[in-house]
């Protein structure tokens, strides 16, 4: 038996990335769920780190989106790169901060993605500090997770990875829009890529696959609003 398992680097369908969007969107909710309970027992370190694999496994979603895009190897590889980092995955868990702080629209996000941004690192950490004992500092001071972890945390992680973990099914038809749509002006200007993903999401609507009326994508990317399932 091999020792360990390898990690697939190639290329994917449509149906394998909307298989594995599916597949990280339900397990994220699944261990906030998991998460949830341990809340609810009291179990608040052990509930911190379950909560920050939620997330990450929500933010595989948008990479393997991005990964639909990938225009050579090198891309392919780059965004494999950012699948099996942690600290890629875990980007959004400062959303609801930002909103609670006043950002309205796409461009009020922009931190989230701030390539010297020491949020991602601070939520690994965490993770860390929930499950192991540690001894950290210039002074050897031993880290206790049930010490370093506090219920007002436990509830934030919680709750964000509840929100983070509820987007609605992804499916191969979904991704072929979206190529169609957003490929051709992936990774250019930021104005053309805002009206592509807009175009996309109404193509969405006409064919069934988001609610009808209002383009909510549009309002997300210049007024703000969340779009469902998104």
């Amino acid at each position: 038996m091999p020792k360990k398992l390898p990690s697939y680097k190639g290329r994917l369908s449509f149906a394998q990335i909307a298989e594995g969007m599916i597949a990280a969107s339900e397990n994220a909710a699944r261990l906030a769920q998991d998460a949830k309970l341990l809340l609810y027992a009291g179990r608040l370190p052990t509930a911190c780190s379950l909560a920050a694999l939620s997330i990450e496994e929500s933010g595989k979603v948008s990479i393997l989106r991005a990964m639909s895009l990938a225009r050579d190897d090198n891309e392919v590889k780059e965004e494999w790169k950012r699948y099996r980092s942690h600290t890629n995955k875990n980007v959004q868990w400062i959303f609801p901060q930002l909103v609670a702080e006043g950002a309205r629209k796409l461009d009020d996000l922009r931190p989230l993605f701030d390539k010297g941004a020491e949020h991602p690192y601070l939520l690994d950490q965490v993770k860390q500090l929930g499950f192991y004992t540690d001894c950290l500092g210039n002074k050897g001071h031993w880290s206790i997770p049930d010490e370093v972890v506090d219920g007002e945390l436990a509830d934030q992680l919680v709750a964000t990875a509840e929100l983070l973990s509820s987007a609605s099914p992804t499916s191969e038809r979904e991704i072929e829009l979206w190529v169609n749509h957003v490929g051709p002006v992936w990774k250019k200007d930021i104005n053309w890529m805002k009206h592509a993903v807009a175009s996309w999401y109404e193509a969405m609507q006409r064919e069934g696959l988001k609610p009808g009326g209002e383009n909510d994508m549009e309002k997300f990317l210049h007024d703000w609003i969340y779009p469902e399932g998104v």
